[in-house]
This record gives structure tokens, sequence and C-alpha cells, in this order.
């Protein structure tokens, strides 16, 4: 009903000389258009109504923290039917205009809907460090605090592994508060670089959002991803090397996907290591990756390796010709008969 009698108000207002009381009004109405589209969780149409209130206009003096508010809504609204383009959109306005805004309500909001976004876009990382800050603010209640920092966890186990992911993972690890939560098994076993079962990933799996699970474009999940990538990076802490069919086997793929895995992730800096693709083996090195692009092809690691071996067939050769000269001293006729033969 409140929608019926706000929009016939509107067309009447608009067939009016403009004027700024006649602005004045129709911002109003559309304000309390959107609410009961709210109310209605209609949000859609909410985010439509409140983004047609004039906010630019000379005719009417808003105020940077009015602006805000309306867009904080916008954005909420958008969220909740999964139209994050159109919130981030809404949220590059805001960025030019919070640092003048004091109100500790909407710097909380503008913050979480910054999260939500990235979450939603798929930048766990990012998003996963944002839900973490959030978690410590005192204006919210302890349940929700406890909420986000699980918001912040599962962000941090889905994020591509790597240096980065690790840094934020011990941050997680170290919060007190995290050993209250259902999703410390699975953040604990990331941090210490264990390799993580198919029941704890499908039992994490649950506590996941829709876009969380989504699929990607070589048809796995985030998730699944994410798990592969943490459990080549756990291989790589028990394994100096390793074949890739057994890498595969391990990590739930066939060969030619681990190769492909592996040779991604050291290319990315993200797993330091090198690959000898005509034996089909990985060597792997102690240590974690900078996380800079191509440093995971560390030829310095590739000649360590080898000096490795070098040292040790020398050691060999030694104590074989130790072996064979005691025996010359112990056996000096058996030797020469040895040596006419």
């Amino acid at each position: 009903m409140w929608i019926e009698v706000g929009t016939r108000t509107l067309n009447t207002i608009a067939a009016q000389p403009s004027s700024s009381s006649f602005v004045d009004a129709g911002a109003t109405i559309r304000e309390l258009i959107g609410t009961a589209h709210e109310n209605n969780e209609d949000f859609l149409e909410a985010a439509k109504a409140l983004a047609d209130i004039p906010l630019d206009s000379s005719q009417r003096k808003i105020t940077d923290e009015e602006k805000a508010r309306t867009w904080i809504r916008i954005v909420r609204n958008y969220l909740e039917v999964d139209d994050s383009t159109a919130a981030e959109m809404y949220i590059n306005k805001l960025k030019n205009i919070m640092h003048t805004v004091s109100d500790q309500d909407l710097n909380l909001h503008f913050k979480l809907s910054q999260a939500r976004i990235q979450d939603a876009k798929r930048d766990f990382l990012s998003a996963s460090q944002r839900y973490h800050e959030i978690s410590f603010s005192p204006a919210i209640a302890e349940e929700e605090r406890l909420h986000t920092l699980s918001m912040a966890i599962k962000c941090a186990v889905l994020a591509p592994a790597g240096p980065m992911r690790s840094r934020t993972l011990g941050r997680l690890y170290k919060d007190e508060r995290s050993a209250q939560l259902d999703e410390f098994g699975i953040l604990e076993k990331m941090f210490l670089d264990r390799l993580l079962s198919p029941e704890e990933v499908d039992k994490f799996a649950e506590g996941l959002q829709p876009h969380q699970l989504a699929t990607t474009s070589d048809g796995s999940t985030v998730l699944a991803k994410a798990v592969v990538e943490h459990n080549l990076l756990g291989a790589s802490r028990l394994y100096s090397n390793i074949r890739f069919e057994a890498l595969g086997s391990l990590l739930g793929l066939d060969a030619d996907k681990a190769e492909e895995t592996t040779a991604r992730m050291i290319e990315q800096g993200r797993l330091v290591g090198r690959m000898d693709q005509l034996d089909g083996i990985v060597w792997f090195e102690g240590g974690e990756a900078s996380g800079e692009k191509g440093s995971g092809r560390a030829e310095i690691i590739v000649g360590k390796e080898m000096r490795r071996w070098d040292a040790n067939v020398e050691n060999l050769a030694e104590e074989v010709e130790n072996i064979t000269n005691a025996l010359q001293k112990e056996f000096p006729v058996s030797y020469q008969l040895l040596s006419v033969w």
C-alpha cells in the first residue's frame, strides 16, 4: 500500500515545477518506498528506489554523512541479491567521503560491505584480513565478532596457497578466540602444513556460502583448488622429491594435472622447487617461497641438491678406496692373484 501511494505521489510531484521543496519531498518519499521494499525483502527494488534519491543536486544541501547512510543502504540491498558489481559501484563512491564520516556504525557497515564484496569477488585473502579486523570491533556483540572471525578463517582457507596466505593463517591461528570455532581444526592443519583428508574438507564445506562453493573455469570448486594447492605445499614439507604419479595419487589428481598444478605454483612463486619433466619428478626445497612470480625457479636450490648428490658419490668412492687399501694390506697374496685374473 505504502509503495503504491508513494509512487503515485512521486508522479504528481514530477509534474510540478522544480523547486527545493518538491525535491526534498521526493527524496523523503523515495526513502520511505525503499524502506517498504526492504520490509517486504524486495531488496533489488529497495536499492533502485534509494538510488533515485538525488544526493548531488544543487537544490539540496546534503552532508557526507547523509550520503554515506543512503549509499551504504544501497550497497547492503545489492549484496542481499548477490549483485556485487552494482554494490561495488557505490562502495567506490563511499571511498571518497568516508574519511569525513565520524559515525562508528556507518564506518563499520562500510568495512563490512567491503569485506563482503571482496568475498563475493573471490578476493579471499583481502576479505579475510578485513573480516579479521572487524572481529575486534567493540561496536558489535561478542557473538557477531566470533561470526566475523569465522568468516575470516573461511576466506583464508579458500585463498590461494602461498606465503601471503601463510601469514594470514598465522595471525588467525594465534588469535586465542579461534579455538572456540568449528573451523579451528582445518585452520590448525593448514597453518602447520599438514595434509587434509577428504572427510575434513567435506565437513568444512558444509559451512560455506553458495558463492564460495561455485565452480571455477576449469570445472573445480574454489575449495577443491585451495585444498589441492595446500596439500601440494604439505607434500613439499614431507618429500625432497616425488614422481608426478605418486603426487597425483596423494592430491587426488592424475599425473598430468599434478604436474600442471606444480608448474603453476612454482611459476607464481608460491612453491620452491624444480621439475624434471623427462623423469617425471619434482624436487622440493624446504622454506617459504617469496610469492614473487618466477621466484620458485631457484637455480641455486637446484645446484644445492646436485651438490648433495656429488658429495654423497664422492664419500662413497672414498669408502670403496679405503676398503680396497685395507684389503691390499690384509691379503696381499690374494690381491696379487686377483690382479693376474
